[in-house]
């Protein structure tokens, strides 16, 4: 019968430690961060997104956590993960050609429309770059559904690698399918069609959910560095052994985003989007 590793002394005193950091930097988060809970997600979105007023959505004149780009890629990358967990379980694989051909298509239009929406931005703040057209005139709603298509892809890809870094058995099939894409695709386009109606009723959970997906794609890309490092990779049966790994992804992004909180905050002075860009 195989017997379980016993674990180093170092892997003794990190189950202790980690967990201490983590209530500590989530009780950093929680004092630095503006007031509300709307204001601690914005903590969030401000370590990430430009959080420009005109390139967000409102409740009420209060706009999101995150501009519509990313409000789109991160509730979107949330959502595919869970959506994911629950049809594909353990399979390691990355999707086949044809999926991945979508999956890049979705990258292709969200690099296009940022590069053009980001070209705008300049002309409409620094009177330059007249010499350069603009193939339109970029909106919310094609920020909102080309991020939405890269948070499809981003959470594709890394699904997979996160199984086949984790279990000792795998199941080696791919995790998404174009079965799969339709429906998680379809699920997606209704809520985006859901959010641009502006009803609070959806723009508050969304608000969060974005905010939170921001937070799990940090917590899982930190988390799986952790277990790298600690060479733990593909030692794993049950997910309740991954509270360490996850303790520990926790708090590493709540050290990046209150880092990067503090810095922007030193220069900008404002917890709003960048001063002297609109449009």
């Amino acid at each position: 019968m195989q017997t379980q590793p016993q674990p180093s002394k170092f892997e003794t005193i990190a189950s202790w430690i980690v967990p201490l950091a983590a209530i500590i930097a989530v009780a950093a988060w929680f004092i630095i961060a503006p007031e509300g809970a709307l204001g601690k997600l914005d903590a969030i979105g401000y370590a990430v997104c430009h959080r420009i007023d005109e390139r967000s959505f409102q409740i009420d004149d209060r706009q999101l956590p995150l501009c519509a780009r990313c409000t789109g890629e991160f509730y979107a990358a949330g959502i595919a993960l869970l959506f994911q967990a629950v049809v594909s379980g353990r399979r390691s694989q990355l999707p086949s050609k044809g999926v991945l051909a979508i999956l890049v298509a979705f990258f292709l239009a969200f690099g296009i429309d940022g590069t053009n929406s980001y070209i705008y931005l300049l002309k409409q703040t620094s009177g330059g770059l007249e010499q350069i057209p603009n193939l339109y005139v970029p909106n919310n709603i094609l920020r909102l559904f080309t991020g939405s298509g890269m948070g499809i892809a981003l959470a594709s890809v890394l699904f997979p690698v996160v199984n086949q870094t984790l279990w000792r058995t795998a199941d080696n099939r791919p995790a998404l399918g174009f079965k799969q894409l339709g429906i998680l695709s379809a699920i997606i386009v209704i809520i985006n069609l859901l959010i641009l109606t502006d009803s609070p009723i959806v723009l508050y959970p969304i608000a969060y959910i974005s905010a939170l997906g921001t937070l799990s794609l940090l917590v899982t890309v930190f988390g799986i560095l952790w277990i790298i490092i600690m060479k733990q990779d593909n030692t794993f049966d049950h997910p309740r052994q991954l509270w360490l790994a996850f303790a520990s992804g926790l708090t590493l992004a709540l050290l990046l985003v209150l880092g990067i909180d503090l810095l922007r905050l030193q220069f900008t002075g404002t917890w709003n989007g960048f001063p002297g860009m609109t449009g």
